[in-house]
């Protein structure tokens, strides 16, 4: 079955697209990847999108999108609810009490950065 355009499907893939390029040791926020794809006030759908991420291929680092304080908040869609801070540790990127640390210095603006 091919998709049609503006589907939830194609907007979830979309989003995926711009997650996918987050580097590794950087995090955005819902809110940024809503702007990047022209929702500014999309950020909700950010969000089921990460849920609904995790079964996609290519991989989609959800890990990394946070919400616009640096909070974990979409922690418990994970295996469990410290895997997000794992991966998150994992790629250099410190957490102390579900935020991360030095948010504003590993912020990754996809407008900025994709030149959106």
């Amino acid at each position: 079955m091919k998709k049609q355009k503006g589907t939830k499907d194609n907007i979830f893939d979309i989003i995926y697209d711009v997650v996918r390029c987050v580097p590794k040791g950087r995090v955005t926020t819902y809110g940024a990847v809503a702007a990047a794809i022209g929702a500014k006030s999309g950020a909700r759908m950010v969000g089921y999108a990460m849920n609904a991420s995790f079964s996609a291929k290519p991989k989609v680092p959800a890990h990394r999108v946070v919400n616009r304080n640096g909070m974990l908040s979409g922690k418990h869609h994970f295996a469990t609810p410290k895997t997000m801070q794992q991966l998150l540790e994992k790629e250099g990127i410190k957490v102390k009490n579900d935020i991360v640390v030095m948010f504003d210095t590993l912020f990754w603006d996809p407008v900025k950065e994709l030149e959106i």
